[in-house]
């Protein structure tokens, strides 16, 4: 068999092969994307139903404890100090290189983490419309698909149609998460869009760089299969 001929059907049972193959991971990333493209990306964070940058003002002429008197009750040297308001008290979130500690920052004592009830109350009082019912508030000690910010906290449920989450740092009491089934949905088509429908986050997964590789092998094979079958080396045999 002539190495032309060789090619040529080598080149065509490749190029058939991936193209079934590689075509179905095609419709995958397309359809994906143009799910994730047609979303707001303001719905999937739950911005329209959670305010979790809101700011309240301390009070002008609340008497507050010098910051030097922090500074000496924290445990190992400070890289940053916060005042800010916590459930309509004042306090002082201090940041060593041993983690973070809240103070009262009228009588500086150390305040406890952040439990399941106050976790409720800051997560309810982020609500931008009327809060909804809460279902339950589940603590959080791991990552997980959904969740990777900092631990532990406190996952707080609501009886929403949209089956809403909102996650509070219990160290810091910050809401760090909000999860919504917009959010679920975008993360799912995420998922097969990167190719990792485990961690959902890895973008240099085996499968994509598999794909990756295959999708050149073939173009290489397209492009041989579109020279040997060009019109004018039809023609170059003819005569």
């Amino acid at each position: 068999m002539p190495m032309a001929r060789r090619l040529h059907i080598v080149a065509s049972k490749v190029h058939k092969w991936l193209s079934l193959i590689i075509g179905i991971q095609l419709l995958l990333w397309f359809a994906s994307g143009a799910l994730m493209s047609f979303l707001p990306i303001e719905k999937v964070r739950g911005e329209h139903i959670i305010d979790r940058d809101r700011v309240e003002a301390i009070p002008a002429g609340l008497p507050l404890i010098a910051p030097d008197r922090l500074v000496a009750k924290s445990q190992g040297p400070v890289e940053s100090m916060t005042w800010r308001m916590l459930d309509g008290k004042p306090v002082a979130e201090v940041t060593t290189s041993k983690g973070l500690t809240l103070f009262d920052a009228a009588t500086g004592t150390v305040l406890a983490p952040v439990d399941a009830v106050l976790a409720t109350r800051i997560a309810q009082n982020a609500w931008k419309t009327p809060a909804m019912p809460v279902e339950r508030a589940l603590r959080v000690t791991r990552e997980s698909p959904e969740y990777r910010a900092a631990l532990p906290a406190w996952r707080v449920e609501f009886k929403d149609p949209d089956q809403t989450s909102v996650f509070v740092a219990a160290e810091s009491g910050r809401i760090t998460a909000v999860r919504t089934g917009t959010w679920r949905l975008y993360d799912f088509f995420w998922s097969l869009h990167i190719m990792d429908w485990k961690n959902h986050e890895d973008f240099n997964t085996p499968w994509l760089l598999a794909f990756a590789v295959s999708g050149l092998v073939l173009g290489i094979a397209g492009t041989i299969l579109l020279f040997m079958r060009w019109p004018f080396r039809r023609r170059r045999r003819a005569t």
